[in-house]
């Protein structure tokens, strides 16, 4: 699978021409100096490049104030793989020379390489340099002007920087040799990330299991249904744990060289994966995917022809009949003529992250995040600053549903003896999210298991989650056919309705108000859906009027849809729509509020085309109490509309 981090191969390295120093006459008389030049030359050219570095060593040593053997020796490290010393030589070499407008290609050497390490200062004298070499630096010219910029941001960043260093996390992650793209469960029970043991395996999926006590647990394999002798990682999960989407190379039968696939999990199981087809992949390379909260919407990178840049970002949604739509290309200003990579979409479903080398920023791949306006719509990228971006290529970006815990994957400092960056190990870190980082949404959830009210035995059911202010379904799970458990995202200032409902039985209705922001802890919530049988009952939980009033307010509208949805259904059934309110008030005038209110809902009906032989509706004012009406929070309860399966 082709990784985030990459390298140019030591072989082309080593073919790529020396540049002016090569060719460069010594500045000075002293025939030792000359001596050993020459015989620095002569190595160089026979393609000795050791032996040459250890003559210019020799000749550094004795001959300190000539620059240009130094800029030999750092041109023969760069082809060798050598970057650090080379940064060195060039620096050193280029400093003791006068400007030399010969000399544009070093000047472009010496700030790229500068700019990998952080050095920047050091770049951007170098790039000045480069620009004042006249026609021979116009090649290098909008690097260098992009560049600049890219200095003067990780200058300002790095003097402000947003939040503390990310920390490695301890044993037992980080065992391996690379280890990236974190992923979590929305409820944060569930590390998901890519691991590969040695530099010589392949990948698989893990997965830990993030107890209460802030301790992790051992990496397992995922499943012996997801990993297989081919390469799996880059992978994705749902928030309720129960969808897991992942890239795959080579694979028999596949699109293109890498393909992302689907898998879902019953029970403790997960399914033989499916490769998610011509609509989602391409010929070309598709791969780090990320899933909305309910795992209906896939962001991923690819290649294909098109786009803006080399790598782009695309989406795909799941229809109603349960297919991934064609991918569609983000477009602008997410998507640049640079690589945009490795999206992540917070389980808010309000905010994306990603990296792009394709705006200014640090220098390499950055982390940027931006909000989505509409459906289509995104605002400008932020970019994360710094220390969550470095100088370093950023690799992958995960913040937790509750805005409160990041993660990450970095590469480690180059070990001795490894050349390649792609050799560098890569490992998990953690931060605190600071908050110009955080989604715009917070987020929690609500979870538990869908019972039968009966025989209370767990069920499938479809649980749909609606933002109540704009009547737009925002989440929709389902619960698991095996234990019955569901897990739902929640976002922090919405009013919800929540729904399970399942084939021969009444569905539930659920409340969730958020809008002022009270308290937000996730909610364990069993459910006991009523099967549809004369004599069952519901509680309407989102009807809402006015106080002493009984003309339903706009935001009940999904309920009464739902309840249209319902009936229609269910063509033979009917069944009684019933008022209740609390004890405020006289006994008369809450009887009549009460058949008020559910008149109102008996004449939607109707406006909606159920047949009046299907409907009847009836008041008991404060005479059927569920609770005491001794707290508000009581009362409120006792306040409602009940549907009855006569």
């Amino acid at each position: 699978m082709r990784l985030s981090l990459s390298a140019v191969p030591l072989l082309a390295c080593m073919l790529l021409p020396l540049g002016a120093a090569a060719q460069a006459t010594l500045a000075t008389a002293n025939t030792k100096a000359r001596s050993l030049w020459d015989k620095a030359q002569t190595q160089a050219k026979e393609r000795n490049f050791a032996k040459a570095i250890e003559t210019l060593t020799v000749l550094n040593q004795k001959f300190p104030s000539l620059g240009e053997p130094y800029v030999l020796r750092g041109s023969l490290l760069k082809a060798m793989g050598e970057n650090r010393p080379a940064f060195e030589a060039y620096r050193d070499g280029l400093a003791k020379l006068p400007a030399d407008a010969n000399r544009a290609n070093d000047y472009y050497t010496l700030g790229e390489l500068a700019m990998s390490f952080g050095e920047y200062q050091t770049a951007a004298e170098s790039y000045r340099r480069l620009l004042k070499s006249g026609p021979k630096a116009q090649r290098f010219a909008p690097r260098a002007h992009r560049q600049l910029l890219n200095c003067e941001f990780a200058a300002k960043a790095m003097a402000s920087p947003i939040g503390v260093q990310p920390e490695r996390l301890g044993a037992p992650l980080n065992t391996f040799r690379f280890q990236y793209f974190p992923a979590l469960t929305a409820d944060n029970r569930f590390l998901l990330y890519t691991g590969r043991p040695t530099s010589e395996s392949g990948e698989d999926l893990f997965v830990s299991k993030m107890n209460k006590d802030g301790s992790i647990g051992d990496p397992a394999s995922i499943s012996p249904f997801i990993n297989t002798p081919y390469n799996e990682g880059a992978g994705t999960i749902s928030g309720d744990g129960k969808t897991l989407v992942f890239a795959s190379c080579d694979r028999p039968n596949s699109v293109g060289n890498c393909d992302l696939y689907i898998s879902r999990r019953t029970g403790n199981n997960w399914s033989k994966p499916q490769n998610l087809g011509r609509t989602v992949n391409s010929v070309e390379w598709d791969s780090q995917p990320t899933l909305s909260a309910d795992g209906r919407t896939l962001y991923f990178t690819s290649t294909r022809r098109g786009g803006q840049g080399q790598e782009d970002i695309y989406v795909t949604t799941l229809d109603a009949n349960g297919n991934w739509t064609p991918a569609r290309n983000l477009g602008r200003p997410v998507n640049t003529p640079g690589k945009d990579m490795a999206p992540f979409i917070h389980a808010s479903s309000s905010t994306l992250y990603y990296v792009t080398d394709g705006l200014v920023g640090m220098g390499g791949l950055d982390v940027y995040r931006c909000e989505q306006q509409s459906a289509t719509t995104w605002n400008e990228p932020m970019n994360l600053g710094y220390p969550l971006n470095t100088h370093e290529n950023e690799a992958s970006l995960f913040i937790s549903s509750d805005n409160r815990r990041g993660f990450c994957s970095r590469s480690r400092a180059a070990e001795p003896g490894v050349r390649k960056e792609q050799d560098r190990p890569v490992e998990l870190f953690s931060f605190e999210v600071p908050q110009q980082v955080r989604a715009r949404e917070t987020s929690t959830y609500t979870q538990g298991r869908v019972f039968d009210a009966v025989t209370k035995k767990p069920i499938q059911a479809d649980v749909q989650l609606y933002d109540l202010n704009t009547d737009e379904l925002t989440q929709y799970v389902t619960s698991d056919s095996e234990n019955g458990d569901y897990t739902v995202v929640l976002n922090e200032g919405r009013q919800y309705a929540m729904y399970a409902a399942a084939d021969k039985y009444l569905m539930s209705s659920l409340s969730f108000d958020y809008s002022d922001k009270r308290s937000f802890d996730p909610l364990v919530l069993d459910i006991y859906l009523e099967p549809v049988r004369s004599g069952r009952s519901i509680v309407l939980n989102n009807l809402f009027f006015d106080t002493r009033e009984y003309a339903l307010k706009p935001k009940s509208r999904t309920e009464l849809n739902r309840l249209v949805g319902f009936l229609k259904q269910y063509p033979e059934v009917q069944v009684e729509i019933i008022g209740h309110t609390d004890d405020v008030g006289s006994d008369d005038d809450n009887l009549v509020l009460s058949q008020n209110r559910a008149k109102s809902v008996y004449s939607y009906l109707i406006s909606q085309g159920v047949k009046v032989n299907r409907l009847r509706f009836k008041g008991y004012g404060e005479s059927k109490p569920l609770v005491a009406n001794d707290t508000e929070s009581h009362r409120q309860q006792n306040r409602r509309i009940e549907l009855k399966i006569l």
